[in-house]
């Protein structure tokens, strides 16, 4: 039977690294990534379907498959104004959760960050801790939620302060450890992979990976 995963964020950090992986593997047939403006990309297996995200709703015909894999997500400095960065982190992964729900997707992975936690006083953990409240209420067959640290790779756009903060996680990452391990930095690659892996098991239920378990997923 033939497969077909989804992309949210394809053009991301993690989102291009999973795009990636998946084009090169054989487990699935199809897959379609959900875009603002078509990426220069072509592949045999490779949809691109341009939407507006404020309209998902309208494109929920196309939200079908076998995997949802959500890697939406902004930043303060891309999108100063709060109201639009909660719905591009909160509200967009939300309505894809409530549309794979309703057109019977099998499964769904969430990005999500380290600290996410929905009583937090800090906007954006907070944030994210609310976006992995709601959507575990939404009631999917099999979410999986990935909490990553700060992550590494190579970025479409340079962030000064983010390079620095990967140059200075370079020296503490060794002297994080024990239960503070998972606050060590972490590949994007691996992330993506580790999502790649969790998808082609069959599971039920709902399963946090907090950024240290990422590791050994991958």
């Amino acid at each position: 039977m033939s497969k077909k995963v989804i992309i949210a964020g394809a053009s991301g950090l993690i989102g291009s690294k999973l795009l990636d992986i998946l084009l090169q593997k054989p487990d699935y047939d199809e897959v379609l990534i959900l875009v603002r403006k078509e990426l220069p990309i072509e592949h045999k297996k490779l949809v691109q379907l341009v939407i507006d995200f404020e309209k998902l709703d309208e494109y929920s015909d196309a939200i079908t498959g076998y995997v949802i894999f959500c890697c939406l997500g902004s930043t303060r400095k891309k999108t100063p104004d709060l109201s639009v960065y909660r719905k591009i982190d909160h509200d967009y992964p939300l309505q894809l959760a409530q549309l794979a729900k309703q057109n019977d997707v099998e499964q769904y992975h969430l990005v999500s960050a380290i600290g996410a936690d929905s009583r937090s006083m800090n906007f954006y953990t907070k944030m994210k801790g609310e976006t992995e409240d709601d959507i575990q209420k939404v009631g999917l067959n099999c979410l999986h939620i990935y909490e990553p640290s700060l992550l590494t790779g190579d970025r479409r756009e340079s962030r000064l302060t983010e390079r620095i903060a990967i140059g200075l996680m370079k020296v503490i990452n060794p002297l994080l450890i024990g239960g503070l391990k998972k606050y060590r930095s972490i590949p994007a690659q691996t992330v993506a992979l580790a999502m790649f892996n969790e998808s082609v098991k069959n599971g039920e239920g709902v399963f946090i990976h907090p950024s240290d378990k990422i590791k050994l997923l991958a």
